[in-house]
């Protein structure tokens, strides 16, 4: 059942509704200009040394300051807040243990994050007792410095430097540690990769899930250059359609670009999103030395213009920013109104690097099955064969001849099935042709298809779950698609066995149907159901009938489930003629002509 609210959501809902909401600025800015030595970020000769045994040089390590400065870090949170800051962020950008590791300070994790939010906490509750303003500490969670999407060695595409398992646990002790100090908000920002952001929105499902209190999740993507894409390679609407799941109180982008940069791709998302949008670039581009030159006003100016043509919600600035940058945005923004938020149609939304939507306009959906290994005998040669450049030209041919969807199943005895669809897909996201539309991971195998979901950035299709071992397992199997964002197929299977006959398809459609939309929450636009294809002419006076009870039975998935969508194996109608190619063909396409 969906977690209880924390009442900050509808505090902050609204707020964004009346006016357009203010972020701080530059954490790393105003540090920079405090001059701060070797001795100042370790804490010796201030009375509040570090206790966490590190040996190594800390200078840089802006986080630390929390424990070893936190009068300043205070002040920066105040000097923000009273520039004319509704939300201020933690300095936690980089307290997890993988970017703390840098340092050997992975042990001070959890004082880095409870101890940031109390000092937010206590800066912002002393500029409300001044002028009675209410404000919201976002607890800041960075991208970290690697990435799941992308090998570091460009000999070994398929090598990666950190794990989804790895960033989920970094990132649950993280947000334990906020949500202990008091964070209102969880921020997950400047997204350069998007498996890292879907990692850190599982951490924050589980941490919610143990606490028993849902937190509002800001998310910000980062594009880094004017190609309009994250470094990991999606489109900002791609990013969206990946992210969407996590619900979140705002999308946006943050640091790389100035507004002047951001504007085009910040229009993107805000004609996509049915979410608040939240836009922080930096003081404009860097230049020869590295520091941002964009004054006040004229980034100010810049931001109004985001305002005035109605793409933003929440607005602040990132490097280079200041809090006379934040006044004087505050200002230009002040009294203007707030982006309406659009309601887009009920569609599956899927992405690879780029989106996929499944529109009115397309009445059928190819999905390329090559990359199976239980349907293509030519792949499993060269997936047991471990020729993987081979089959990676497999999986080209499928989208350069038209698959929106490539399927990808390692379900064989003599080869390592998880292994190989890791490895098969770390491969496939270094190959931007292939790696542009979504993934179906097909599996009979639950650890399997988690395994791939913890592979792949954009939002794909898990194939399949269904409520053969039982409710619980289905429950749980369904929870944890949710949180990995992903569609689902969901097999006309129950306890009894398969659907055969129309009464059970659409019995069984029905009960999976209700779970996941009443019990889990799976959007239904993102429910496929597959009421079995099975074989006619069999011999067997009770199989002639399954080809009609499979159409009757996605004409009343159609009209009784809304916004599902239905899937089949074509190819299994005919099964009774293999070897007579024509007449599979011809029934293919009369069934199919049916069916859609």
């Amino acid at each position: 059942m969906p977690l209880p609210r924390s009442p900050v959501f509808d505090q902050l809902a609204q707020a964004a509704r009346e006016r357009i909401l203010i972020l701080d600025g530059a954490m790393g800015t105003q540090i920079q200009n405090l001059g701060l030595s070797e001795e100042d970020f370790a804490g010796h000769g201030s009375g509040c040394a570090c206790h966490h045994g590190a040996d190594q040089p800390q200078k840089g390590n802006n986080d630390l300051l929390i424990l070893t400065q936190p009068r300043a870090i205070e002040e920066i949170h105040f000097n923000y807040a009273m520039a004319g800051a509704d939300i201020v962020e933690t300095n936690t950008f980089s307290s997890t243990t993988i970017a703390q590791a840098d340092y050997g300070m992975e042990g001070a994790v959890h004082d880095l994050n409870l101890h940031g939010a109390r000092l937010a906490r206590r800066a912002l509750d002393r500029a409300t007792a001044i002028d009675g303003r209410p404000r919201f500490v976002a607890g800041a969670l960075g991208p970290t410095n690697r990435t799941a999407s992308i090998s570091p060695d460009v000999n070994d595409p398929g090598f990666r430097a950190v794990t989804f398992d790895d960033l989920r646990l970094a990132y649950a002790r993280q947000v334990t540690g906020l949500i202990e100090g008091g964070a209102d908000i969880l921020l997950i920002e400047t997204i350069f990769d998007t498996l890292n952001a879907k990692a850190a929105i599982f951490a924050c499902e589980e941490v919610f899930a143990r606490t028993g209190l849902r937190l509002p999740v800001m998310i910000s993507g980062t594009i880094t250059d004017r190609s309009g894409r994250t470094l990991s390679g999606q489109t900002p609407t791609a990013f969206w359609h990946s992210v969407r799941h996590a619900d979140p109180f705002t999308i946006g982008l943050n640091c790389a670009l100035g507004a002047a940069e951001m504007r085009a791709h910040l229009a993107e998302i805000a004609g996509v999103a049915d979410t608040f949008t939240c836009a922080y670039p930096n003081a404009g581009l860097p230049n020869e030395m590295g520091a941002y030159d964009e004054s006040p006003e004229a980034m100010a100016a810049q931001i109004a213009e985001f305002a005035r043509d109605g793409l933003v919600n929440v607005v602040g600035g990132c490097c280079g920013s200041t809090p006379a940058h934040i006044r004087a945005i505050a200002e230009a923004v002040g009294g203007q109104t707030p982006r309406a938020l659009p309601r887009p149609a009920r569609r599956m939304r899927l992405s690879g690097l780029e989106p996929f939507t499944l529109t009115p306009d397309i009445p059928f959906v190819n999905v390329g099955e090559r990359t199976n290994v239980t349907g293509s005998a030519r792949f499993r040669k060269l997936i047991t064969a471990r020729d993987y450049a081979a089959a990676l030209e497999v999986a080209r041919d499928q989208v350069e001849n038209g698959a929106q969807i490539i399927d990808v199943n390692m379900d064989e005895g003599l080869i390592d099935s998880q292994g190989a669809m890791v490895e098969f897909l770390n491969l496939i996201a270094a190959e931007p042709d292939i790696a542009r539309v979504p993934v179906m991971i097909d599996s009979s195998k639950w650890s399997v298809i988690e395994a791939g979901l913890k592979c792949i950035q954009g939002k794909g299709i898990v194939n399949s779950i269904s409520l053969k071992e039982g409710e619980e397992s289905f429950l749980d199997q369904a929870e944890k698609v949710r949180r990995y964002g992903a569609a689902v197929v969901v097999m006309a299977f129950d306890e009894k066995g398969q659907a055969d006959t129309y009464e059970r398809k659409t019995e069984i459609a029905r009960r999976s149907y209700d779970i996941l939309v009443e019990k889990v929450g799976i959007a239904p636009q993102d429910i496929i159901i597959d009421p079995n294809v099975f074989a006619v002419a069999t011999g067997i006076e009770e199989h002639n009938n399954y080809g009609v009870d499979f159409i009757e039975a996605t004409r009343w998935i159609r009209q009784n489930l809304p916004h599902a969508h239905v899937s089949g194996g074509i190819s299994n109608l005919s099964f009774s003629f293999r070897g007579n190619e024509t007449v599979r063909e011809a029934m293919h396409a009369v069934f199919l002509y049916h069916t859609i």
